[in-house]
Order: structure tokens, then C-alpha cells, then sequence
């Protein structure tokens, strides 16, 4: 029993001996830079360990070192940033030497002030895309991409094509869709509006209008119908009055219009009697001699 006990707590001093602790004596006080994570130790260097092994005197040196650093790092202030715990880092002690000067920030143009103060927001644009020709979502970039426009680098040209016309740009593209062909008139528009007023859960009952803006005339007409129980009387005489209408339907005259229509239709008698006389005096040989009887023929003059 007694040497499974000196055992273990042989195996025990062995495992501790590997762990060093977290308590770092030293005569001098190092010099640490928590802004720049930076320890500067002014302890004299023993030459003697330095000697006999400097890999291992080195390695211990360092640790320790490290392990002030560390220390002092868990006793500056902490917070939360998306789920984890950052440190707050102090001001630098010691300034580095730089090459360039820190940058200055630019100043933000005025498009970019009118965004902040919009709250607009710039949107990324999604990696798949829909491919017109193939009819399927493709990447944008890369391999497989939508509208490849190296993939068809060769196009046969016909025997009677033209030398100097370009057949790359006779190629049909893809289309794009609808898409408006005439300016929207201000009817159309007003329309537009109304219907997207009415466009909601509760058909635009609640729909909140601008200050200035005027009540749209494209409200609808409401259709009024009689009560399905109501006077009996009356609606027989309605009824009736409908039929009798109906029944003793006199045509309308309206005299204007049949005086028009009787003279148009004398003169188109009148056109007709004119041309079949003018065919009548003209088929006749006696009308022709008659005709040429009754007018004597005028002697011509003597020249002289």
C-alpha cells in the first residue's frame, strides 16, 4: 500500500514539474507597453546559464516574459462584441517610427452623406443569376456562368452573306422581358396610384396620404340597388309601366333628318335621269345626222 502510494505522488510531482506557475519573480521590474503588446526587460543576462544551455535558458526567458504580458492583458477592462470578449488596449507608450504618416480619413462625398442621413443602405448583388437562354439560375462569375459570351465564338457565315456586314451583331440576344414602350400619361399614373392604394390587407382604409396630396378622381362608382323587400304596389306599377313602354313603342321622327334623307334621295333620281338621257342621245346614227343637219357647216375663208 505504501509504495502505490508513493507512486502516485511520484506521477503527480512529474506532472506539476512540466507546468510552470503563472507567478513571475524578478529583481527588476519589466516595462510593459500594453498598447503595443510590447515587454522590455532590463535584467542582466546570466552568462553562466547562457552557457551551459541557450536554447533552454532562452525558451525560460521568453516564457516568462510572456507570461507578464499576459497577466497584465487579464487585468485591462473587457466588454462583448457580437458574442465574444474583446480587451479595451490602452494608449501606446512607446511610439514606433513609421515610414509613411497615418492615413487621414477621407471625407465622405455627397452622395454618401445623403445615404447616411436616408438610411440607404448599399446592396451586394447576389452570386446566381438567371440565365435567359438555359432558363436556369447560373453563377455570375466563373465557371458555368449566365450569358457566356465566349461560348459561342464561332458563327457560320452564309454563302451570300455580305463581306463587309458584321454576322456577330445579326445574332439574336436574349430577352429581357416587357418593358414600356410609350411615356405613362397622367391618367395612367393617377390610376396607377390608386390602384396601389387599394392594393392592401384592409383595400387602402388605412393607407396614409402625403400632406399635399390632392384625392384621387379614380375612386369607383358605387352601385345602388333597390331593397329585395319593399313596396309591392309600387313595384307592380314600375313594372308595368315598363311593359306598356315596351308594348306601344312609337318610333321617333326627327324631321331634319327625313328631310335630308328625301332630297338626297331626289338627287340621286335627278344624277340617274341625267346620265341615261346623255346614253340616249348618243346611240343613235339619226340623232347624230339630225344633229349635224341642224347646223350648217361655216364656209372657209379665202386666203389671199
Amino acid at each position: 500500500m505504501a509504495d502505490l502510494v508513493e507512486k502516485v505522488l511520484r506521477e503527480a510531482a512529474e506532472k506539476e514539474s512540466k507546468f510552470k506557475t503563472i507567478e513571475v519573480e524578478k529583481e527588476i521590474d519589466v516595462i510593459i507597453d500594453e498598447g503595443n503588446l510590447l515587454v522590455c526587460d532590463t535584467n542582466p543576462i546570466d552568462f553562466k546559464l547562457q552557457k551551459k544551455n541557450r536554447e533552454d535558458y532562452l525558451k525560460d526567458l521568453s516564457r516568462d516574459n510572456t507570461q507578464l504580458l499576459i497577466n497584465r492583458i487579464w487585468q485591462l477592462p473587457t466588454h462583448r462584441e457580437d458574442e465574444v470578449v474583446v480587451a479595451e488596449l490602452p494608449d501606446v507608450k512607446t511610439l514606433i517610427p513609421r515610414e509613411k504618416p497615418i492615413p487621414k480619413k477621407r471625407k465622405a462625398t455627397k452622395w454618401e452623406e445623403y445615404a447616411r442621413m436616408k438610411g440607404i443602405n448599399k446592396k451586394k448583388k447576389g452570386r446566381m443569376v438567371f440565365d435567359e437562354q438555359s432558363k436556369e439560375y447560373k453563377p455570375r462569375w466563373g465557371y458555368k456562368r449566365a450569358n457566356d459570351d465566349t461560348k459561342d465564338w464561332l458563327i457560320e457565315v452564309p454563302q451570300n452573306a455580305d463581306p463587309f456586314e458584321d454576322q456577330a451583331q445579326k445574332t439574336k440576344v436574349p430577352g429581357v422581358g416587357l418593358t414600356p414602350t410609350i411615356a405613362p400619361s397622367k391618367d395612367h399614373l393617377g390610376k396607377a396610384l390608386a390602384i396601389a392604394k387599394k392594393s392592401t390587407a384592409s383595400i387602402g382604409k388605412f393607407t396614409e396620404t402625403l400632406p399635399k396630396e390632392k384625392p384621387s378622381k379614380f375612386t369607383g362608382k358605387k352601385r345602388k340597388f333597390e331593397p329585395n323587400y319593399g313596396d309591392v304596389k309600387k313595384e307592380n306599377t314600375k313594372q308595368l309601366d315598363i311593359l306598356n313602354s315596351v308594348l306601344n313603342k312609337t318610333p321617333i321622327l326627327d324631321v331634319t333628318q327625313a328631310v335630308n334623307a328625301h332630297e338626297k334621295d331626289e338627287n340621286r333620281s335627278s344624277s340617274k335621269r341625267q346620265k341615261t338621257d346623255k346614253k340616249g342621245g348618243k346611240g343613235g346614227k339619226g340623232s347624230k345626222g339630225s344633229k349635224n343637219n341642224s347646223q350648217p357647216k361655216r364656209g372657209k375663208r379665202n386666203k389671199r
